[in-house]
């Protein structure tokens, strides 16, 4: 075991994503693991059996192997944003419970067996009452950015990604710009650079860099 804490991460996963945002934010040193779905590593899948990333191993060996937990821990170590006084643990709740629900059915129909157009109406749903939120306040939770807008966004990032050109046609005057611009990011430039996967003996990648 390292004197820093490893954390198993997928690149374009969406909960890793938000794991590494609140990690890269927090200054807290750890050392990244790159992980390849089709071959994951068995020292992450003793510490973890049930295979998902992200995968916090800490020092003392404590394993935190929930996203939203990963991000207040680092938070709770170092917060120089103030994240954790713009979290909303409801809003959180439905983003990963039924827009991720209708996320995965309009991404993934033929695993499913849906109507992707019935989940993506859905979905729409949840983005308009974002969109007014954000008409209010510029951030989901206030002025600046916080935990929230970190848990959510990169769902949101997915969803506009399966027909772009039907999210562009779509009247979101102020979720498209708060999007853009998170993806814009310095922030988030920095957690989306691209790793080789992690092979046992290979050196540490220090994180955030």
């Amino acid at each position: 075991m390292t004197d820093r804490p490893i954390l198993y991460s997928f690149r374009r996963c969406p909960y890793a994503m938000r794991a590494r945002l609140a990690v890269a934010v927090s200054g807290v040193g750890c050392d990244l693991r790159e992980v390849k779905l089709s071959a994951k590593p068995p020292a992450m899948l003793a510490v973890s059996p049930k295979g998902t990333v992200p995968v916090l191993v800490l020092p003392d060996g404590a394993v935190i192997d929930q996203s939203l937990d990963v991000m207040r821990w680092a938070l709770a170590r170092h917060d120089p944003e103030g994240w954790l006084e713009r979290d909303e643990p409801a809003l959180i709740e439905r983003n990963d419970g039924p827009f991720k629900h209708d996320l995965d059915r309009y991404k993934y129909p033929e695993r499913h067996g849906r109507d992707p157009l019935a989940h993506r109406d859905s979905g729409l749903a949840f983005l308009h009452e974002l969109d007014g939120r954000l008409a209010a306040q510029g951030q989901l939770c206030g002025a600046a950015r916080g935990l929230a807008d970190m848990a959510i966004m990169p769902f949101v990032r997915q969803f506009a990604a399966v027909d772009r050109d039907w999210f562009d046609g779509i009247a979101l005057p102020h979720l498209k710009p708060w999007l853009a611009g998170h993806l814009e990011s310095d922030l988030f430039n920095a957690v989306m650079v691209r790793f080789a996967p992690w092979q046992d003996g290979t050196p540490p990648i220090r994180f955030p860099s």
